[in-house]
Order: C-alpha cells, then sequence, then structure tokens
C-alpha cells in the first residue's frame, strides 16, 4: 500500500483503544446532557446552568489551555530528549504549580466577579435567570483550577507513552454527574447539580494518580517563573493562547446572540446542538490529535522533519476518510439523532426541531474542525504559534461577520453555519502555509481521494436519509426512534464502504488487512 505504510500498525491500534475509551466518556456525556435536557429543558435552570458551567471553561481555555494543551508537551519532550527524565520530572513540578497558582487566582476572580461575567455571556437574560446563573457560577468556578492541574497530569502521561488514563477522565466526571441526576436532583435540585459538576471535575485529577505513580512521575512544588522551561513555555504559550482563542471565543458570541433568540432558549439549544457536534467528531479527532501530538513533538525536537511530513499526511488523509461520511451522515440523520438524545420530558417537539437544524448547520464545519485541531498540533509541535495566531484571528473576524449576517434571516441555524464557516477558514488559513513548507500534504492524489470520499459519502448520504423518511412512524416510542436512526446509519457504514472498496480507497483496503490480522490472532 502506497499510502498507508505497515509502520502506522502501532499507531493505529493505539489510536483504536483510545478511540474506543474515548466514545466511552462521549456516550455518558451524551447521556448526561440528556438528563439535563428532560430534567429542565430549554427552561430558566437549564439556560442558567448551561452558561454557568460553559463560563469558567471559556475562561480556561482563553487563559491557560494552550500552555498545557499546545506549549507543555512539545517542551517537556524536548527535556526528556536533552535533559534527561530528572530535569523534565523537575520542570514538570514546576509547570504544575505555577499552573495551580494562576488558576487558583482565576477561580477567585470569577467568585468574585461572577454578575459581570453572566452580563458578559448573557446579556439579554431577565434578572431572575442572570441571578441564578450568577450564583451556580460561583460554584462551579473553580473548575478551573481542577482542570488546570488534570490537564497538566493528562500531558505528562501523554508524553510518556500512556493514552488510556487520560481518555478514561471525561467517563469519570459523567458519571458523578449521571449519578447525581439519577439519585439526587429532585433532593438538591440545580445548585446540587453545580456542586456535583465541580467534584467530577476534582475526581479528573485523584484518578490519574496512580497512573502517574506507575510511570515513576513524583511531583515536587516549585514556584518559579524564571525556571528556563517555564519561560520556553511563556515564550510559545502567548501565541499560541490567543490562537486557541477562537473556540472560546466564538462560544461566547454565539452565546450572546443565542440569549436573544426564542426568549433566552437559544442558549441551550445551541448549546445542545453544539455539544453533541463535538462529542460525535471529537472521538475520531481528539482520538487522533492526543496520539499523534506527543509523536510530533518528539520528531520535532529531533529535528526529523520527514517524520513529520509523513505522520501529518497519514494522520489528514486517514482522518478524513472517516470525518467526511460522518458529517453528512449527521446531517442526514440530524432529527432522529437529536430526537433520540435529547426528546422527551420537558424537551418538546419544537424544541427537537429548532435544535436538529442547528446541528444540520453546525455540522457543515466538521472537515475544517479536524483539519485544525490536526494541523494546529503540528505547529505547535514545531513550537511555532505565530501561524495559528494569524489563522485564529482570521477565523474569528470571520465568525463575526458570518453572525451578522445571518442571525437574522436564519435565527439559531445561523449561528451553527457561523461557526461552521469559520472553520472551514480557519483550515484553509493552516493549509497554505504547510503548502508552502517541507509538510506539504495535499497533492493532486490527495485532491482525488477526498474526490473519490466525498462522492461515496453523497452516495450514503442520500440513502441515509431516503431511508429514515420511510420508517419514520412505523413503530411506535423509543423503538421507533431507535429504529429510525440505527437501521439508516447501519446501511450507510455498508454503502459507503462498498462504494469506497469500488473506486479503489487504500484505507478500505488497509481496514480488511487490519480485521483479517484481528481475526487471525482471535
Amino acid at each position: 500500500m502506497s499510502h498507508i505504510s505497515q509502520n502506522t500498525d502501532s499507531q493505529v491500534k493505539t489510536i483504536s483503544f483510545v478511540m474506543i475509551i474515548t466514545l466511552i466518556g462521549k456516550l455518558l456525556g451524551l447521556y448526561r446532557d440528556r438528563l439535563l435536557a428532560v430534567t429542565y429543558g430549554t427552561g430558566m435552570f437549564a439556560n442558567a446552568f448551561s452558561t454557568a458551567s460553559r463560563i469558567p471553561r471559556v475562561f480556561f481555555d482563553v487563559l491557560f489551555a494552550s500552555a498545557i494543551a499546545a506549549s507543555f508537551i512539545p517542551v517537556y519532550s524536548e527535556y526528556q530528549k536533552k535533559k534527561g527524565q530528572e530535569e523534565a520530572q523537575r520542570f514538570a513540578g514546576n509547570f504544575i504549580t505555577v499552573i495551580g497558582f494562576l488558576t487558583l487566582i482565576l477561580s477567585a476572580a470569577g467568585i468574585l466577579f461572577a454578575d459581570q461575567m453572566v452580563t458578559l455571556f448573557a446579556p439579554d437574560y431577565d434578572a431572575e435567570t442572570a441571578s441564578l446563573c450568577a450564583s451556580l457560577t460561583r460554584i462551579v468556578f473553580p473548575t478551573a483550577f481542577f482542570t488546570g492541574i488534570a490537564y497538566s497530569f493528562v500531558g505528562i502521561l501523554q508524553a510518556s507513552g500512556e493514552f488510556n488514563v487520560p481518555a478514561l477522565i471525561s467517563a469519570v466526571s459523567n458519571v458523578i454527574i449521571i449519578v447525581y441526576y439519577l439519585f439526587l436532583n429532585d433532593r438538591f435540585g440545580v445548585y446540587g447539580l453545580a456542586a456535583a459538576f465541580l467534584l467530577g471535575w476534582a475526581m479528573q485529577v485523584f484518578f490519574q494518580i496512580p497512573s502517574l505513580k506507575k510511570k515513576g512521575f513524583s511531583y515536587k512544588p516549585s514556584l518559579s517563573f524564571r525556571n528556563e522551561g517555564i519561560r520556553k513555555v511563556l515564550k510559545l504559550m502567548i501565541p499560541v493562547m490567543v490562537s486557541t482563542w477562537v473556540q472560546p471565543i466564538v462560544l461566547m458570541i454565539n452565546s450572546r446572540y443565542a440569549s436573544g433568540l426564542h426568549g433566552g432558549s437559544g442558549v441551550t439549544i445551541i448549546d445542545y446542538s453544539t455539544n453533541l457536534y463535538l462529542t460525535i467528531a471529537g472521538v475520531f479527532v481528539l482520538s487522533v490529535t492526543n496520539v499523534i501530538f506527543p509523536k510530533l513533538s518528539q520528531l520535532s525536537a529531533s529535528g526529523d522533519e520527514q517524520g513529520i511530513a509523513e505522520t501529518v499526511r497519514t494522520s489528514t488523509h486517514s482522518s478524513l476518510f472517516f470525518i467526511i461520511p460522518m458529517m453528512l451522515g449527521m446531517m442526514a440523520l440530524s432529527y432522529p439523532l437529536i430526537d433520540l438524545i435529547y426528546g422527551g420530558g420537558e424537551f418538546g417537539a419544537d424544541d427537537t426541531a429548532l435544535t436538529a437544524k442547528a446541528m444540520f448547520f453546525t455540522s457543515l464545519g466538521m472537515v475544517g474542525y479536524a483539519l485544525q485541531n490536526i494541523l494546529c498540533r503540528v505547529y505547535y509541535a514545531r513550537q511555532d504559534g505565530k501561524t495559528p495566531l494569524i489563522a485564529g484571528a482570521v477565523s474569528l473576524a470571520a465568525d463575526i461577520v458570518f453572525c451578522e449576517l445571518l442571525v437574522g434571516p436564519m435565527g439559531v441555524s445561523g449561528l451553527g453555519l457561523a461557526s461552521a464557516l469559520s472553520s472551514t477558514i480557519y483550515a484553509l488559513a493552516l493549509i497554505i502555509p504547510l503548502q508552502r513548507s517541507g509538510s506539504r500534504f495535499v497533492t493532486k492524489k490527495f485532491c482525488a481521494d477526498m474526490l473519490k470520499t466525498a462522492v461515496c459519502a453523497c452516495i450514503m448520504a442520500v440513502a441515509v436519509y431516503g431511508l429514515a423518511g420511510l420508517l419514520e412512524g412505523i413503530l411506535p416510542g423509543i423503538a421507533g426512534k431507535l429504529a429510525v436512526l440505527f437501521l439508516p446509519a447501519a446501511a450507510g457504514v455498508i454503502i459507503f464502504f462498498a462504494a469506497a472498496a469500488l473506486l479503489r480507497l487504500e484505507e478500505v483496503e488497509y481496514i480488511r488487512g487490519f480485521i483479517r490480522k484481528f481475526l487471525k490472532r482471535g
């Protein structure tokens, strides 16, 4: 096989295991969101909690996510390669202490200025909803501290070759929140839900400690901003930090626009649709990026440009083979998917229709979302934050323009389309510089393969949409919902892979070989 070499077997196996674990966490997250939907619908409690839980996440992503996700692993890998494990651990201990100190300050500021933050994120809330949202924000804001420590632990484990435990941490927090919904929500209400949310994020920290000990990591606290590694992280962090503002700022922009739609319910509608979209896309995309990023960082530290280029080519080509049909499949099944996940209880038919339309348009950005996540890791591994910074600024400007143009005529669906278009622009702005460098991956063969993939996916989507329409209303209740969603989805998978095999796409042959090896070992 010319494009996907046999030496990717180990990487594919690792990604496959991580994908399964990530899928478990994402499915639990979907069930958690469903419990929120059927318990609180799109009313005041749901809107207040959705905004309150988003505020600390946005501020953390804006200020610190880049330092951990994009800056820490390359520097830590460089320490391991050039200075040895002992110096790497000393640097990591200092980094964890610095992040903990700064996120504590952020948490305190969030608690003190909760009212102002609610006004920033949801200016059109009525007084009662705004007051409830501020109270919930004060409870959940310390999640910023636990997230900082948990992400630091994730970086150490991933750089040490451990991917399964980091992939499980979202499952841990989701289980805690689900248990609260099922057994305690009737007694403690939405305030108890906020406390369970905080506890879930705290457990992400403690869950990783045994694995860190197995890897030989010993935390030695040191609060020094003059450490060489910390200075390097800060230098890399500033442009990377600004470039990673795009997603959280887009969330904030969407929240501001959505708070004025459908009596404030637009916030919950766009939140449900975005969460489901990111859940489905994230299972694959984040599994790939979490595995290849440490590898890219190690290749960069060794100066292996050829290895970087090969990793970029194989990861983007293989990712889009799955992402393109996934995107069109989600669009074709947007209504039955939303109906199954969220429909029922306080979440009525109108809520389902509006959320499905929003997700339909949001899904158009899935290819851009996948590419931007993969390609950003290439730049971060090279310790280049400037290029993603410029691309992110272009994308953010585009999102604001599209929101102004589309929200008026399209409502909450316009927010989904604006996000999709800005993600696509972000990806294009990252591709162009790579095409001019040694990591060029968009070739005539690449474009031909993507065209073939798109043709197969379009055939699949038409069949899936038609079959879903035929099955609508045949069976009552949950059985009918399951049939309308899963039977067309299963047929779509068969149709897509059959069409891909006819067009001789290389991933099909690789998957066949992988299955044969698996069955032989079994």
